[in-house]
């Protein structure tokens, strides 16, 4: 028992000590302010060979940490050696620098300053490259004419291939083993080092742009001065495709070794095609001096407060925020209405085991939004499919459909492969022997190919990377309450989740049965109460064929991610964070993430929200609503399942409730919540300006600072005026005489009331037939990247928090301390989850100037675990 106990104590202090590493870099990074946004789409032709492709980048300016769009037509389809890319093929990198003037009528960066090279340096066995096109590698000649000849690097020994160099923008400059270069590497690069051009001469890659918060060798978006003037420096995006031309000119014929060399090698770099990156400045966006009030809570807000917030700092209003879970917000702001506004889906009091306070909560309609199924999946034709599928292969599938049953499947780990090693052959580990009929993952399974017919022709590699479960965040969230519900409203998910087998024969894995007797813990899973995608198989293992000495456990296959927003950078990206393989080299020897998955079978899905889904250029899954149709997010769709909301204060927006044709099941209505009685004058009028804004301006959908991004639905006309009428309710809050909250605003309104603009009792606003405006593609979550800016490279999770100083307005935690925490208490949390009573943490630390963040959330823990805590 002591010894469990001291690894549970181990385990939580590596959450804590990962966090504040994540903290300190990112009170190092600047935040970020945003410009003015407009359309800047830029599409070029192709120079040499490649006079006749045309390239089209889908956004150019007011940048930050997104996804763009870049197609191209007018190319020869790709070729292979092997397995190899061998011709006609494309290549994308972000540079940044002035024009190097080589190029008079095509002006762009130096070669040296381009970010590339960093392709894997072992177990290249699945990789298609060849060592040479996705590295800085080059032979020299002094006329080069070969693909891959240089006619600079390499000269000191012209038998051996040199390199060329990586300059960054501060720093020093590498000049050999530039693949192991200290500024990025294979798991951070944004490189695309193979872009598949299809049948029909056309292909499409959704290219990460990042800024100097991700890579700080680029500086993109730093404000610099320059001639006086200060600007953000701008970058660049650089195509280079590579071709299919011998020596002599004519086609190479010889398809049996690759016909390729380094991009930045002179002879191809000579083909590139320069663009150039306008990004809004990275640094502080609000006048110094300024008063601030915190805001803080549900990660479904956050896009849209960023970019209120830019907006509003210019009036002299600055308003911080930070993310956390939403069931922490309520217990957050129950316990200390002088934290000022929280964002949350629900009202106070409407946990198990909560109650409302005493005193009025003003509860406005701020934003509607959902969560959803986002993935990256790209089509592997089988060898036996027909022509007209192998001509697709390598694209993107653009349209799936999941029903409430297929996504329980994912969630409870109940797929064959899931419970990696678990069954090998026909061979079951002992309690497994209910995997063994199961289908290997999502994409083998007979009722999602009856839903996803194409997937019959599909090859796809089911493992823990894959398609055995969705790649979901840590911690106590209304969106997973949201799943879950809708999961348990439907029939089929619940007889599952019971024990009962699909119509295929499929059963649940029993750590998740709702079925007391089924589940070895001896406990019921219970759905309807959880608010968090547990991992509650204890399956072990030393994977089999990797050679390894250690285990590794399900939280080891089945990582967590910091927050949805991280789980959709990841899911463009297709990495799993799964460290799939053993390093025997590495002191210790220890399991290591192989990197982003290899292009033309790529296969990740995630749960996320429909704004990060939109920012990262995401396709989102069609669900099945509660009238028997398959919807995808959209502002019709959400703004349709708005309208069924109920309850009072903050009415809610029920899976099994939203029975309109068009209505998308998992709709949120996200509401700024704020107990009047525990602040001054002063700060119920800074929230009410918010308020209003939030309700005018902030309702118009767009990419300008102060606007929609993309993944929200405006809100109705009814739901604004309740927004306008609590803060009205905010500026004319009449304190009563009873209790002091501040010292100068005492008591509130009659004991446990809320109020809801003003009004109390159901929400049935929120159609379009009231005024209110469905949408259209501004609120679309779709595979088109937003254009919509979002200020700071990260999302601003962690800005001017509680009592922060104006200065720092906008601080990039999103990355630094979730992913620290995560990598700690991931491994710490493991299986717990699985039911029980809740054992409070939370984990906070406190931040320079007042301010605070959740280290490690509250975590549910069965009560046999529990009990080995206690001392």
């Amino acid at each position: 028992m002591k010894a469990v106990r001291r690894i549970l104590v181990r385990l939580v202090a590596g959450a804590a000590v990962g966090a504040l590493a994540g903290l300190a870099v990112a009170q190092a990074a600047p935040p970020a302010t945003a410009a003015s946004s407009a359309s800047s789409a830029v599409t070029v032709s192709g120079r040499g060979e490649f006079k006749d492709m045309r390239f089209t980048v889908s956004q150019t300016a007011d940048l930050t940490s997104q996804a763009v769009t870049v197609s191209w037509s007018g190319g020869t389809p790709s070729t292979f050696a092997g397995t190899l890319f061998d011709t006609d093929f494309v290549q994308i990198m972000q540079c940044w620098g002035d024009d190097d003037g080589t190029v008079p009528d095509n002006p762009g960066p130096s070669r040296t300053q381009c970010q590339y090279g960093a392709s894997p340096t072992t177990d290249r066995g699945s990789w298609p490259g060849n060592d040479y096109d996705d590295t800085r590698r080059v032979f020299y000649s002094a006329d080069p004419a070969n693909y891959g000849q240089d006619d600079r690097y390499g000269a000191t020994n012209p038998n051996a291939p040199g390199e060329v160099p990586f300059k960054p923008v501060s720093g020093a400059t590498v000049t050999s083993n530039t693949q192991n270069n200290p500024y990025f590497n294979r798991n951070t690069t944004n490189e695309i080092d193979f872009a598949r051009t299809g049948a029909d001469g056309t292909g499409k890659e959704f290219f990460e742009v990042q800024t100097a918060n991700e890579a700080p060798h680029l500086g993109c978006g730093t404000v610099v001065k320059t001639d006086g003037v200060s600007r953000p420096r701008s970058c660049w995006l650089v195509i280079v495709p590579q071709g299919h031309l011998d020596l002599d000119g004519k086609p190479y014929a010889d398809h049996s070794q690759v016909n390729a060399g380094s991009p930045v090698s002179s002879t191809n770099w000579k083909n590139r095609v320069a663009i150039p990156l306008r990004f809004n400045p990275v640094g502080t966006n609000c006048a110094l001096g300024s008063d601030e009030r915190p805001t803080t809570g549900s990660e479904l807000a956050a896009d849209a407060m960023t970019s209120w917030q830019t907006a509003l700092c210019a009036t002299g209003k600055v308003y911080g925020y930070t993310e956390l879970g939403e069931p922490d917000t309520r217990a957050r702001l129950g316990n200390d209405g002088s934290s000022g506004l929280a964002f949350t889906t629900r009202a106070l009091g409407a946990d198990a085991g909560t109650s409302a306070p005493d005193d009025t909560t003003v509860y406005a309609p701020a934003a509607l939004s959902g969560t959803v199924i986002g993935f990256t999946v790209e089509r592997r034709p089988r060898a036996t499919a027909p022509e007209a599928t192998q001509r697709l292969a390598g694209t993107r599938v653009e349209s799936l459909r999941l029903n409430p049953r297929l996504v329980a499947k994912l969630l409870t780990e109940s797929y064959r492969n899931s419970p990696w090693g678990a069954v090998v052959g026909t061979t079951a580990a002992n309690g497994y022997g209910w995997a063994k009929g199961n289908p290997a993952g999502l994409a083998s399974d007979p009722e999602f190919i009856a839903l996803n017919p194409e997937f019959a022709e599909l090859s796809v590699a089911e493992t823990p990377a894959t398609d055995t479960d969705l790649l979901t965040s840590l911690g106590h969230s209304d969106s997973a309450r949201a799943v879950w519900q809708w999961i348990v409203a439907d029939k089929d998910a619940r007889g599952f989740l019971a024990g009962v087998s699909d119509d295929w024969g499929m059963r649940v894995n029993p750590y998740f049965s709702t079925n007391t007797d089924l589940n070895p813990t001896g406990f019921a899973f219970d759905p309807a109460n959880t608010d968090t995608y547990p991992k509650s198989d204890p399956w072990c293992t030393i994977p089999p064929g990797t050679g390894a000495t250690e285990k590794q456990c399900m939280i080891d296959f089945h990582p967590y991610v910091a927050d949805m927003h991280a789980g959709a950078l990841h899911t463009l990206r297709t990495d799993s964070l799964w460290k799939a393989t053993w390093d025997p080299l590495a002191s210790p020897p220890a399991y290591k993430n192989p990197g982003p998955q290899t292009v033309g079978s790529r296969f990740m899905i995630t749960i996320t929200d429909a704004a990060s889904a939109a920012r990262y250029g995401l396709t989102t899954a069609k669900l099945l609503n509660a009238a028997g149709r398959y919807v995808a997010p959209s502002g019709v769709s959400l703004t349709a399942a708005a309208a069924s909301a109920t309850g009072k204060g903050a009415p809610e927006i029920s899976p099994a409730k939203a029975t309109a044709k068009g209505a998308y099941p998992l709709t949120q209505l996200v509401y700024a919540a704020v107990r009047p009685a525990k602040l001054d004058a002063a700060a119920r009028k800074d929230y009410a300006t918010l308020l209003r804004y939030a309700a005018g301006t902030g309702q118009t959908a767009g990419a300008d600072p102060g606007l929609l991004p993309a993944g929200y639905a405006p809100l109705s006309r009814t739901l604004r005026t309740r927004t306008t009428q609590a803060a009205d309710t905010l500026l004319h809050y009449k304190a009563t005489s009873t209790a002091s909250g501040d010292g100068s605003a005492s008591g509130g309104g009659s004991g446990g009331s809320t109020t809801t603009g003003g009004t109390t009792g159901d929400l049935s606003g929120g159609t379009a037939g009231d005024g209110g405006t469905t949408g259209g593609a501004g609120a679309s979550a779709s595979a088109t990247p937003s254009s919509a800016a979002s200020y700071d490279g990260g999302k601003a999770v962690q800005t001017t928090a509680a009592g922060a100083t104006p200065a720092d307005p906008a601080n990039p935690l999103r990355y630094a301390v979730p992913l620290g925490a995560a990598l700690g208490a991931a491994a710490g949390v493991g299986a717990p989850f699985a039911g029980g009573g809740r054992l409070r943490l939370p984990l906070r630390l406190p931040l320079p100037g007042g301010r605070t963040v959740t280290v490690v959330p509250e975590i549910a823990l069965p009560e046999r675990l529990r009990k080995l805590l206690r001392p």
